[in-house]
């Protein structure tokens, strides 16, 4: 196997959801199963790929890759069918049977959504899923041992996931997943199967990166494996405040950004337990976790590891005001990932990922409680997370005009689209250019020009509307 080798994954998979209209009727299951099944092979188990409410395993896969138990929640509408298609035939004649039956779609291929839009919506129904990455990473180390793939930490996640604009470890070194892929085939909404040659260049740009459920059903990846070393180094290094957090994380984002694109450190902020004679009093612990493509003996990794110093955006008055926001919550988690290396030399038309060169470090902010039966309490702690106020603390410090954030760390706060998918332009520009920046035109008429009907559509799916003509 070679550096430039590729692999092609499949990821048979959609999400068939019942519109208003059909909402109240018990036969649309049944009328949707004929149709699919007078259309296919009939040798097919095709008893398997349908998996309907009253089955005893239709809950545990409906919630199995939920990253936001908010989703499943009894106010929300979740799917009422499950379709599991058994070749690339068969999501071809879902979405024609849907578009006669007045189903709408969703394609579930990443379990990486934090609002749950592979899994619930305004008016109802059905998912699947793909190739996860733990799969993934199971091939390629049966294949090779000095190959990978820059996808992610979460094994059960869809490669689509990461695929539509997620990062990880490798990213310094090789960019994100959607910058190595090198072909596709998925189905669009007219139920055509297309790949790379078939489908336009817009097309094929703006399904790298532009976000899950919009544009068409992946069938097919092709993506290009990179190199690794047979032995790499991890090591995780720990402070806490009474041990220099703040000096510690002030220097760390002078450097991570600047340091050999061999060595990744992201660092992770969250509470636990004093060790001093205070017992039980709450902390601050920052976790540093790195991964360095190379062997720790030698002193290249030590050399790598002096590079100078540049300031960083964050002050350590700043940084302090950080400490006091986490600490008035139950339990946060802020995760900061340096990006730098590759992610600053490819350009920004690449794909619709506009977070390049100039981009120090993106941050994930989490919050987490147990939940109970009733939902104006959770409400009302949604209302009250410390977080929003930490995240309105940071507006000074981070990219704005607008305030950049990150498509697949979706945030329905930012604005969602109207039931029928009537969002106009403007109104869903003001989230679109946080996500996507300048790259949310080009988006819009390609999406506008592929689905014209808005067939495939969610929450925060890219609208069909011209912006020239607005």
């Amino acid at each position: 196997m070679t550096s430039s080798s590729s692999v092609i994954l499949p990821l048979f998979c959609a999400v068939l959801l019942l519109s208003a209209s059909w909402a109240a009727s018990d036969s649309i299951e049944e009328e949707f199963y004929c149709r699919v099944c007078s259309n296919t092979d009939p040798s097919l188990p095709m008893s398997e790929a349908f998996i309907i409410q009253n089955n005893s395993a239709f809950t545990s896969i409906l919630e199995s890759t939920a990253q936001n138990l908010r989703c499943l929640e009894q106010s929300r509408h979740k799917s009422k069918l499950i379709f599991k298609p058994l070749d690339e035939f068969q999501v071809q004649v879902a979405v024609i049977c849907a578009r006669k039956l007045g189903i709408q779609v969703r394609v579930c291929t990443e379990g990486h959504d934090y609002e749950g839009l592979s899994y619930t919506t305004e008016t109802k129904s059905p998912f699947q899923a793909g190739a996860t990455i733990g799969e993934v990473y199971s091939w390629i180390a049966q294949k090779s041992r000095t190959h990978g793939f820059p996808a992610g930490l979460c094994t059960n996640v869809g490669i689509g996931g990461y695929i539509m604009g997620a990062y990880r470890t490798l990213i310094r070194k090789y960019g994100l997943g959607a910058d190595n892929v090198v072909d596709a085939r998925i189905v669009d909404s007219s139920s055509r199967i297309l790949n790379r040659e078939s489908m336009s260049s817009d097309l094929f740009w703006a399904i790298r990166g532009g976000g899950g459920g919009s544009f068409g059903t992946p069938l097919v990846w092709k993506l290009r494996l990179v190199p690794v070393p047979s032995i790499v180094t991890v090591f995780t290094v720990q402070r806490t405040l009474e041990q220099g957090a703040t000096k510690f994380l002030y220097r760390w984002q002078q450097a991570a950004d600047h340091l050999d694109e061999d060595l990744f450190i992201r660092v992770l902020l969250q509470l636990t337990n004093s060790t001093d004679d205070q017992k039980g009093r709450r902390t601050i612990e920052t976790a540093y976790e790195a991964l360095f493509l190379g062997r720790a003996d030698g002193d290249r990794l030590l050399k790598v590891m002096k590079k100078d110093f540049e300031k960083g955006p964050i002050p350590e008055q700043a940084v302090e005001g950080i400490w006091k926001g986490l600490l008035k919550e139950d339990s946060p988690l802020m995760i900061r990932s340096p990006h730098g290396g590759m992610m600053s030399r490819i350009s920004e038309s690449e794909t619709p990922y506009p977070h390049r060169n100039g981009t120090k470090f993106m941050i994930q902010w989490l919050t987490s409680w147990e939940s109970g039966d009733d939902e104006e309490s959770m409400k009302e702690h949604i209302g009250q997370v410390c977080l929003l106020q930490l995240y309105k603390f940071m507006t000074p410090y981070v990219r704005m005009s607008p305030r950049a954030a990150f498509v697949d760390y979706r945030d329905l706060d930012l604005g969602v689209n109207t039931i029928d998918g009537g969002t106009s332009f403007p109104e869903a520009s003001s989230r679109g250019t946080k996500y996507f920046k300048n790259k949310w035109k080009r988006l819009v008429l390609v999406n506008t020009k592929v689905d014209p009907d808005n067939f495939l559509r969610h929450e925060q799916s890219i609208p069909i509307v011209d912006p020239l003509s607005t």
